[in-house]
């Protein structure tokens, strides 16, 4: 039994063309499909999704799909862990994961042809990356999907509250005295990122507070080093902040380094929130003051909407909003008046 690049080479078509006939393209002509499936006969070319799916109508699959700008992925601590919750709660239902390679444009076939090839019965799309053509053909194709944190009326969807954590995290800064509250934000075109902005902005003219010229910094796509350079240009400020919320751990690590770096303390000098909870923030010094995202909630509630519309075969569009927790540690203390 040869595989789909095999039947591409002795047929002369392309991956794509060669999908698209095995699963009924319209946009296929007749001469061109009874001839590539003539050669998967000859080859006795059948895949064993294919194959399961002929008797039971259904594969026992799922579909998994990145979509980041950053390409971070699994690495990060927040996805990593979503997907481990979304995997624990699907395998319990007897469904396996496949996940999709970005190698995939290299052969020539897109993720909703290689998901139709391997005859999935649903999708999960975790992506910060609502520009990514490739999420968005596979949220306006027929395949039950859901998507993780990005919001979408087209598809059902699983997100953080990301407006309300932004406004415990300023709340709770303005609770301990601060007035000076600067955000470090993450890049605006992700969902995440935009939110925690709106957030902090809605915090702030809420409390009658004005947000100072060059307290908003945009901090790119998350990391250590990213965090850090956004506080350093907070700390060039002739106005420096007294507080800064920063818009994930990983900035926040970076934004605590530049604060030491510079001979000052946290928090009684500068006061630093975070937002995820990843567990590496209870070890560092100080322990980090953050606002929790629950993967394992945010994982179970997509596995419960993706398999709902797996087992109805048929795609649903529903919002699961999850709560946040502010999580308090060492990383802030009330304003310090200087005499």
């Amino acid at each position: 039994m040869g595989t789909i690049y095999d039947l591409a080479k002795k047929t002369g078509f392309s991956i794509t063309t060669v999908s698209k006939a095995l699963n009924n393209y319209k946009d296929v002509s007749d001469k061109t499909r009874a001839k590539i499936l003539q050669a998967a006969a000859e080859m006795d070319y059948l895949p064993n999704a294919h194959a399961q799916s002929l008797s039971t109508k259904k594969s026992w699959a799922i579909g998994v799909m990145f979509s980041e700008a950053n390409e971070v992925g699994m690495k990060h601590p927040f996805f990593n862990g979503i997907i481990e919750s979304f995997r624990h709660a699907t395998e319990e239902q007897g469904y396996d994961l496949i996940f999709a390679s970005r190698n995939l444009r290299n052969r020539d076939m897109s993720y909703l042809e290689h998901f139709k090839h391997r005859a999935v019965d649903g999708i999960v799309v975790i992506c910060s990356d609502r520009m990514d053509e490739q999420v968005q053909e596979l949220m306006q194709s027929d395949i039950p999907i859901v998507v993780v944190d990005m919001d979408s009326a087209n598809c059902s969807v699983v997100y953080s509250d990301n407006i309300e954590g932004a406004r415990l995290a300023v709340n709770y800064l303005h609770d301990l005295g601060h007035v000076r509250i600067a955000h470090i934000a993450g890049d605006q075109t992700i969902d995440a990122g935009a939110a925690r902005v709106k957030g902090y902005e809605l915090a702030m003219e809420a409390i009658g507070l004005p947000i100072e010229p060059g307290y908003l910094v945009n901090a790119g796509f998350f990391s250590v080093g990213e965090g850090k350079q956004a506080m350093e240009k907070l700390l060039d400020l002739e106005s420096r902040p007294t507080a800064v919320f920063v818009a994930g751990d990983q900035m926040a690590i970076g934004a605590i380094e530049a604060i030491h770096e510079r001979g000052l303390r946290v928090p009684e000098d500068i006061s630093v929130i975070g937002y995820d909870d990843i567990e590496m923030v209870q070890y560092i010094t100080p322990k980090l003051t953050t606002i929790r995202q629950d993967t394992d909630e945010i994982g179970e509630a997509a596995a419960e909407l993706l398999i709902e519309q797996m087992t109805a075969k048929e795609r649903r569009t529903e919002r699961r909003v999850i709560p946040v927790k502010l999580m308090e540690r060492a990383s802030c203390a009330p304003l310090q008046v200087k005499n």
